[in-house]
């Protein structure tokens, strides 16, 4: 009888093994497939690397770079402020993180100038974008005129709104401007903004779970 229980063990280890050979095989070839699809659409396509993406044109045709001069005017919580659900998102394939710059550094490290909040900020989204190797933009209302800002780190991309425009439209002008399906991560615990971005397609995320992955890093 033991002869026969090891004997109809090694039967269901080999059925096992060789299962997953299988679903490894299918899986393999779906990718391959999938591989091999999107590069003969490239092809068809005519379409060569390019050196824009969305949020780049939408900060040409509406807001100030910085360095100009500025002028103008739900999840659950345990969810939305889960620096560890902030990893899982950034994680996914080509992500883009937008920012809500005071909004996050008010909340944070308000006790600072406002220059002091966004070089703090910006230096730290230059780290998640290191790590990450994901597109990064924070944007801040542009209520005032700054001169002379340093160059944000690799990688970051700084916007500030322009006259008659807040902060919160610009993010969701990128929001809009992304394709369907790409990840978009957005950082703000503004209710308004979150359930702006939401409609089209973002995830919505609490500033205190970029504050406490930047405080964790």
């Amino acid at each position: 009888r033991l002869a026969e229980a090891e004997a109809a063990a090694g039967v269901a280890r080999a059925s096992a093994k060789e299962a997953r050979s299988v679903d490894d095989a299918r899986l393999w070839l779906l990718l391959e497939t999938i591989g091999q699809a999107a590069v003969g659409l490239r092809r068809e396509l005519a379409l060569d690397p390019v050196d824009k993406l969305p949020a780049d044109f939408v900060a040409d045709a509406f807001a100030e770079q910085p360095g100009a001069a500025q002028a103008g005017p739900s999840t659950r919580a345990r969810d939305t402020d889960d620096p560890a659900r902030l990893d899982q998102l950034l994680a996914l394939p080509r992500a883009h993180l937008v920012v809500d710059g005071y909004n996050v550094t008010k909340r944070g490290f308000g006790e600072m100038s406002l220059e002091q909040q966004r070089k703090r900020l910006i230096t730290g989204l230059g780290g998640i974008a290191a790590q990450t190797g994901d597109e990064v933009t924070v944007v801040f209302d542009g209520a005032e005129r700054i001169h002379g800002l340093p160059p944000a780190p690799r990688g970051v991309r700084v916007l500030f709104s322009r006259k008659g425009e807040t902060a919160d439209e610009l993010i969701r002008r990128l929001v809009r401007a992304e394709p369907a399906g790409r990840p978009v991560v957005v950082v703000s615990s503004d209710r308004e903004v979150a359930d702006g971005v939401r409609r089209h397609g973002a995830y919505p995320l609490g500033a205190d779970s970029l504050l406490r992955r930047l405080a964790r890093s």
